[in-house]
């Protein structure tokens, strides 16, 4: 098998593995009790958190876990608005956003809010010229993706702070950092952001837990009301082998080194794939893990389904949205027939140039396969 769908999600790690079952075996008890296994659950916690913040570059204290990044990013954006919404009902966000932050912008049109959707340019990418074009002294929020999961355009979120700072001083920013944790260097303690949500499922761990760094001084409301867990923020027992499992996959990563070699494949698939007849490479690709590609004439299902029949493993667009046409490509008014033949590869830290030849050859293969 060779699995080159990794921005859709990532094979867990031998150490989330482990800690994920010492945690259902052993330190199983609930962290809010008072006894003995529940302290020592709780300090597995505390570590968690830890390991998790020190990844991310920010305050222990202010790192509080979800159960994935789109809950992350529900949370951010709801609550930005609830605690700003008397001030200005303005939004700014981008409209190659995930759906985890599109659909909630939905909602909150529905209830009166206006959204400013910027449109990127030919290769996926939102400029900070679009952004200043768009804020407004009744902006409250704003939420741009830090790399998108289908083209790889990495967006210039410090720039884009420093402008939202000057320009919407009462405005609250907020990146999804969830295919840009570990994939593009930076430290929420520097960044600037008000708001970043990451999960665990893109970095080695388990699905199911995700976490939202919440800026010192800044007044969220909670997002889940019951027992006061997560600061206040977010009630309900902690999903602790989840959790644990995410701190224990940050603390195994050397993200530089896994940066440099994710780079390196995406550079060589590049080289070598542009040599197939008719492919065509999509978008910005400048975060290292990502590169879209299309067969026009032929359909993203069909060279899925070859790649599949040899061991090779991609995806069309967001596993997120199977089954429609990608908004993202959409927006950046490619034509019908490059947008129904694109596919996207997805490295990680398991991959090896070997893979990189073997996707070339499986892609000639369908080309004669689909074509008769």
């Amino acid at each position: 098998m060779i699995y080159l769908d990794n921005s859709a999600t990532t094979k867990p790690c031998q150490a989330c593995i482990d800690t994920m079952l010492d945690l259902l075996s052993n330190d199983w008890g609930n962290p809010s009790s008072v006894h003995d296994l529940g302290i020592a659950a709780e300090h597995r916690l505390k570590q968690a958190r830890s390991q998790v913040a020190n990844a991310l570059g920010a305050e222990e204290n202010r790192v509080f876990f979800t159960s994935c990044g789109t809950e992350a990013d529900n949370w951010a954006i709801f609550g930005a608005a609830e605690r700003l919404g008397k001030r200005g009902k303005h939004i700014v966000t981008t409209a190659v956003e995930h759906h985890a932050v599109l659909h909630p912008m939905q909602k909150l049109e529905a209830k009166g809010f206006e959204v400013t959707y910027l449109q990127p340019d030919e290769t996926g990418f939102v400029s900070v010229d679009a952004l200043k074009a768009a804020l407004r002294p009744d902006t409250i929020l704003v939420s741009v993706m830090m790399v998108n999961n289908e083209t790889g355009a990495v967006m210039p979120i410090a720039d884009m702070i420093r402008a939202t700072r000057r320009l919407s001083p009462l405005a609250l920013f907020h990146t999804d950092a969830v295919q840009g944790f570990l994939k593009v260097p930076f430290k929420a303690k520097t960044l600037g952001a008000d708001l970043i949500s990451i999960s665990g499922h893109k970095i080695h761990a388990s699905k199911g837990v995700g976490a939202l760094y919440i800026k010192p001084g800044l007044p969220l409301p909670a997002f889940i009301q019951g027992g006061g867990q997560e600061g206040n923020f977010r009630s309900g027992t902690e999903n602790l082998p989840g959790i644990c499992g995410f701190g224990a996959a940050c603390a195994d990563t050397d993200a530089a080194a896994d940066i440099a070699k994710m780079t390196a494949l995406r550079d060589l698939a590049r080289k070598k794939l542009a040599d197939i007849p008719g492919l065509q490479l999509i978008g910005r690709q400048e975060a290292p893990h990502i590169v879209n590609l299309s067969l026009p004439g032929l359909r993203s299902q069909g060279i899925i389904n070859c790649l599949q029949s040899r061991g090779i493993y991609v995806s069309a667009g967001s596993a997120c949205s199977k089954g429609h046409r990608s908004h993202v490509l959409e927006s950046m008014h490619l034509a019908p027939a490059v947008i129904d033949g694109s596919v996207r590869v997805s490295f990680g830290r398991d991959n090896t140039e070997e893979d990189v030849d073997a996707l070339h050859d499986a892609l000639l293969e369908a080309i004669k396969t689909l074509k008769g």
